[in-house]
């Protein structure tokens, strides 16, 4: 093959799973769907009333993982499946394979004539770098099938990355650890982020508060900014839901408001009426402060992962350490020294919107088809 057509080319996309809405990954998945109209959807379990519209217009094809029990709320369970499970699907009838990997994706063998171009959120934290964390809070007897079954699956995840004709990955950070742990070479394309629907809410005056958006996951570390905002008596809403709520609310003072889910238009408000979104996690990239920053406000920081791609003097500043001390030390900075303009916090997201995503993309398919 030496070109790929949008409009003629058999397109297949490979998802981990498609059992959340408005994840970073689904929103991967949208808009190369968006590119080819026609491409049909792969992937271990599907969720139905999770599907956005754009996902509902295509034929979804699963692996045998959607058929074992429980599957689309246990379905991490299944792992040590999911490679046997990739390697059984059929892709010969098609010219392009683009697999969207965070979960076991790239894994599936397409034929010698078809190009494979695997889109990398990062490589499986529980298999690298949070390996360490996920053993630790087994229970003893989980843990000593798990040490084995880690193992083999490192070695797969090593070997299957040979598969792809090209690696992209989502940010800097992620290339990193492409090049560390799989030893490959990844071409750096940002995610999409509609940054044209929340400039729309660029708002001049900006409210009392601090926002934190995302789910309520660990190693997103709410608890940071939870703990920081206590401690210098500032307002602080918190949007999303998850298995930390509870010890979150536990911790949580009464400056401390706790939205759970919000509309999309509701969301979009609170980024522009924020005095500044707290990014406290590490993150791959991070499409809430690019939200965020084209609804013209700014973030603050951690100074790791996919944040150091994108935050500048222009539109925000970082803290260094993990801890709720540093963190309310860079509030109590943006709070005394720091100024900043909407629009130009705006302009500068703008360069993450979704056409971006999609002609960077278009260009690499190229050049993979011409090499």
């Amino acid at each position: 093959m030496t070109t790929v057509s949008q409009h003629t080319a058999k397109v297949a996309l490979v998802h981990y799973w498609l059992v959340n809405r408005n994840g970073g990954g689904e929103r991967v998945i949208e808009a190369l769907c968006e590119l080819f109209p026609q491409a049909d959807i792969f992937t271990h379990c599907v969720d139905p009333t999770k599907l956005s519209h754009t996902l509902e217009q295509h034929t979804i094809k699963t692996t045998f993982i959607n058929r074992m029990p429980f599957s689309k709320r246990f379905y991490k369970h299944y792992l040590p499946l999911m490679p046997l499970a990739l390697e059984q699907v059929d892709l010969s009838e098609y010219d392009l394979v683009i697999s969207s990997e965070s979960g076991p994706a790239k894994g599936i063998i397409a034929p010698a004539t078809t190009k494979h171009i695997c889109y990398c959120h990062t490589p499986m934290r529980y298999l690298w770098d949070h390996k360490d964390a996920y053993l630790a809070e087994a229970n003893p007897l989980i843990r000593l099938f798990m040490i084995p079954i880690f193992h083999y699956l490192r070695l797969w995840d090593v070997l299957s990355a040979k598969r792809a004709d090209a690696i992209v990955a989502n940010s800097s950070a992620v290339a990193a650890r492409i090049k560390r742990w799989w030893g490959c070479e990844a071409e750096v394309i940002p995610p999409p982020v509609d940054t044209e629907y929340f400039k729309t809410f660029i708002n001049e005056e900006p409210g009392d508060y601090y926002l934190f958006a995302g789910r309520l996951v660990r190693y997103k570390r709410a608890d940071l900014a939870i703990k920081a905002c206590e401690q210098l008596g500032k307002r602080l809403v918190v949007v999303g839901q998850g298995e930390e709520m509870k010890a979150l609310k536990s911790m949580a003072g009464p400056k401390v408001e706790f939205r759970g889910e919000v509309e999309r238009e509701e969301l979009a408000r609170l980024y522009a009426g924020c005095q500044a979104l707290l990014f406290p996690g590490e993150e791959d990239f991070g499409i809430v402060p690019i939200e965020t920053m084209a609804a013209g406000r700014p973030v603050i920081a951690y100074a790791r992962g996919g944040a150091l791609d994108y935050i500048t003097d222009k539109n925000g500043l970082f803290f260094n350490q993990d801890t709720p001390e540093s963190l309310a030390k860079a509030i109590l900075r943006f709070e005394a020294d720091l100024t900043f303009d909407p629009i130009t916090i705006s302009a500068q997201a703008s360069r993450f919107g979704r056409d971006h995503f999609k002609g960077a993309f278009m260009a690499a398919i190229s050049r993979v088809s011409k090499g």
